[in-house]
């Protein structure tokens, strides 16, 4: 008996909780036409809705038609109001970017094409188009099935930036916009508005450890500097044996080497708010990283670009353009140019240049501590991005070069000076 009652209550909750499930999936499918359904009300339209519920309970309760009539002259707009959210919105719907990828101040030209591809004509709606912070709202007209509209648009790019485009929303609404039917088509696109950067020739700010005299900690087999000997292991190549001491002790020689680096490029970027005075300092900052890590990776040096907490991708030149695109200042907390330089020394040892690039509000003192702070024996050279109209100078730091320049322009000649 006490098995068939323990039976009977498991079954009665099994049930219990089968009706739950149930309940919780209706509410959550009555919840989300509810929303469906109240999204399409604007806020105009919710007052409207109010007024006319209470002009209606007002005029039946005092007796006044006036207020009754009003009541149903409103309801009335209201349900006809409505009547304009009858109608199709499957457009296909494609957009076109000429290019995902500009420099700041270059043209960006769009293409948005709507196509009906079904059997039956599509009355006119609205388009709304996010560009950024901003729309582009086109009204498109009646299309017949078949047909196809076609809106060009331009996208300002005075500033760097990553801009979002999209994703397209169709709207369907009446005229005097108290309901409004959106629904979303086809996905966002990214333009990246690259910082201005100077190509420029000359020679390299790079070199190799090794040719420098400074050779590397790490043994190799097959290199170019040669260490010490040792015995063989398996595996070794025999055309590195070292005959002379293998016939003097008996036992097979290997000669041991160092191994050679290929130059270690390394930008800090600060972007700390307090090292800069304006904005315009901080962007020529941008301009002044991103041309001199162009310039090393079209010399095939390895790069590393750090800023506050983070390193940016630098794999390729258009990697590290767009990484630029979208870079901000960092929270007052991560530091400025000095705790930088630490972190460049903690996890780039092996750096073979050190390029600091920060605003004019750090003084000398600030900038001798960061360089003083760089990986022993990589070649330092400080950037400072001054005011507009500030002639460049060259001076030196310690063990460092220092550059201080206010216009883009002023780089080639700069770094000619350093090289010299």
């Amino acid at each position: 008996m006490a098995t068939e009652a323990l039976g009977s209550q498991t079954a009665a909750q099994d049930r219990s909780a089968g009706y739950g499930r149930l309940a919780l999936t209706a509410l959550g499918a009555a919840g989300r036409v509810l929303g469906r359904v109240f999204g399409v009300v604007r806020p105009v339209a919710w007052v409207l809705i109010a007024a006319t519920i209470v002009l209606w309970i007002a005029g039946q309760s005092l007796g006044w038609w006036e207020l009754t009539i009003t009541a149903v002259v409103i309801g009335a707009v209201l349900l006809l109001c409505l009547l304009f959210l009858i109608g199709r919105t499957a457009y296909d719907v494609s957009l076109d970017l000429n290019r995902t990828r500009v420099v700041v101040g270059e043209r960006a030209v769009g293409a948005l094409t709507l196509s009906n591809m079904g059997t039956r004509a599509i009355l006119p709606s609205r388009v709304v188009l996010p560009v950024g912070n901003g729309r582009g709202v086109f009204d498109v007209h009646r299309l017949a099935a078949g047909e196809a509209a076609e809106e060009l648009f331009a996208i300002p790019t005075s500033r760097r930036a990553v801009v979002k485009v999209g994703p397209v929303s169709v709207v369907r609404g009446d005229p005097l916009g108290l309901f409004e039917r959106v629904h979303r088509r086809d996905e966002p696109v990214d333009l990246f508005v690259h910082p201005r950067t100077m190509l420029f020739d000359g020679q390299s700010l790079g070199f190799l450890r090794d040719l420098e005299g400074l050779p590397a900690t790490d043994l190799s087999p097959d290199d170019v500097s040669f260490h010490a000997l040792r015995e063989y292991q398996a595996g070794d190549d025999l055309r590195h044996v070292h005959w002379k001491s293998t016939a003097r002790t008996g036992t097979i020689m290997m000669r041991q080497y160092e191994e050679t680096r290929r130059s270690h490029f390394v930008i800090g970027l600060s972007t700390s708010p307090g090292d800069y005075r304006d904005a315009e300092e901080f962007e020529l900052a941008i301009s002044v990283a991103g041309s001199l890590g162009l310039r090393a990776l079209r010399d095939s040096q390895r790069v590393e670009v750090r800023v506050q907490e983070r390193a940016l991708p630098a794999a390729t030149g258009k990697q590290f353009l767009d990484a630029l695109s979208g870079l901000e200042h960092s929270r007052a907390r991560a530091g400025g140019i000095v705790e930088l330089a630490g972190s460049v020394a903690a996890t780039l040892a092996l750096a073979s240049v050190v390029v600091l690039v920060c605003g004019s509000k750090v003084d000398a003192n600030d900038l001798r501590t960061a360089c003083s702070r760089v990986p022993f024996g990589a070649r330092v050279l400080a950037v400072v991005a001054a005011p507009a109209g500030t002639a460049p100078a060259l001076r030196r730091i310690g063990e460092a070069d220092v550059i201080t320049m206010g216009a883009l322009d002023q780089l080639p000649l700069a770094l000619r000076k350093v090289l010299a």
